[in-house]
């Protein structure tokens, strides 16, 4: 069963130095994080922001070519993962009919959020996730690294820093 999502946070993930979309069901408030590029991450953080570029960004010109066709999207799902990379589709309405396209994670959810089209995410690819994601140990066990441990378990993903474009 999907579980529509909202975007909770543009994050930078220290270790890899990579942008991390944290995408939030909107029920039972689980986490997904998902690991993208600076472009991409430059087209989400863009349209969350309601900026416009002076000239069109990819998926600002992919929505204009949909628009003039009269096509839009219906919504996007994060629909799979395999060997710790995601998938999604992208479900679209056209004059001819609907129809499904395979794509990246962070391209869908950018198309996604320029056309208002709702996210989901199904329930196998949040339990694939939890699975293979590593549990974090503390490598300080000073009673200063307990406290910081302790805090950063309580820490709301709200709280996490916006990345800045």
């Amino acid at each position: 069963m999907p579980h529509k999502v909202h975007i909770a946070g543009l994050a930078m993930d220290s270790t890899t130095n990579s942008p991390v979309v944290l995408l939030k069901t909107d029920g039972d408030d689980r986490m997904l994080p998902i690991w993208i590029g600076l472009m991409e991450a430059t087209a989400i953080a863009a349209a969350l922001k309601h900026f416009e570029f002076e000239r069109p960004m990819t998926h600002d010109l992919f929505r204009n070519v949909m628009r003039h066709m009269n096509a839009e999207i219906a919504e996007i799902e994060v629909c799979d993962i395999r060997d710790n990379t995601y998938y999604a589709e992208i479900r679209f309405l056209t004059p001819d009919g609907p129809f499904s396209m395979d794509a990246r994670p962070s391209d869908a959810i950018a198309m996604a959020l320029r056309f208002d089209a709702p996210m989901f995410v199904r329930e196998k690819v949040f339990e694939h996730s939890a699975a293979v994601q590593p549990a974090a140990t503390a490598e300080d066990t000073s009673e200063e690294g307990q406290k910081w441990e302790e805090y950063l378990k309580n820490l709301d993903p709200e709280q996490f820093g916006k990345y800045k474009i």
